[in-house]
């Protein structure tokens, strides 16, 4: 079977900041596309490829390439190369414990500013029109951007960071789904509810929903892998 690669967008893609063309700049580069889906689960990294396109050094990209395995993003396999990772199940019992521990956290103690509220709408209104033109690629970016929101409402970027990678292994969990198609469905309408709890000042309420919320995706996910044999 032939593996799939790596499709790399043109050079215009990629920024010009100062710290640009560093190992922690190219992979976040990488981690971004992986969140945006443009890098599949099981895609081949070609490393003579994306250190032209990305203007670095193999050197640099082999960098990335640590940073991101070291992350669970990425694997490397001998003799074969660097790949995408494809989360098993002990990959989803893991990031649901990450999960579980820092967002009902920011639900309890985040700034809840008007801002971050009018980002919570605007989201949800992005995944409830997603949800009624069954859109499920549209379901999904909303849900992972509400999630990072939440989170950012602690304001640390310690745990934006660790949220950040901790979506963008999400993101190839749900490609897993990809024959799952109401998987995210409910999850809009969750979501909403949880705004609207912030709303209201039921803070301890929101945090209790999302955790059962989280166990319930935890549980769907997992059961859908053993079926699948995956």
């Amino acid at each position: 079977m032939t593996e799939p690669s790596a499709r790399t967008p043109a050079p215009a893609h990629t920024a010009r900041a100062a710290h640009a063309h560093t190992g922690a700049w190219a992979a976040q580069v990488l981690r971004t596309r992986i969140s945006r889906g443009e890098l599949l689960p099981g895609a081949k990294l070609a490393e003579q490829g994306l250190a032209a396109e990305l203007c670095v050094s193999r050197n640099t990209l082999r960098e990335a390439f640590g940073t991101l395995a070291d992350e669970l993003i990425v694997e490397r396999l001998p003799n074969r190369g660097v790949f995408v990772a494809k989360p098993d199940a002990e990959d989803i019992r893991e990031i649901y414990r990450i999960r579980r521990m820092i967002e009902p956290a920011a639900l309890l103690w985040g700034e809840l500013t008007a801002p971050a509220l009018a980002e919570l709408d605007e989201i949800v209104r992005r995944a409830l029109a997603a949800l009624a033109a069954g859109d499920v690629p549209g379901m999904a970016d909303a849900n992972q951007q509400l999630h990072g929101v939440i989170v950012a409402m602690a304001g640390s970027p310690t745990l934006s960071t660790v949220m950040d990678r901790t979506l963008a292994r999400m993101r190839l969990v749900f490609y897993r789904m990809s024959d799952a198609p109401d998987f995210h469905s409910g999850y809009a309408e969750h979501n909403r509810d949880l705004v609207r709890m912030l709303r209201d000042g039921r803070r301890e309420e929101a945090a209790a929903a999302l955790r059962t919320y989280l166990d319930t995706a935890e549980a769907e996910l997992l059961d859908h892998l053993d079926r699948r044999g995956l």
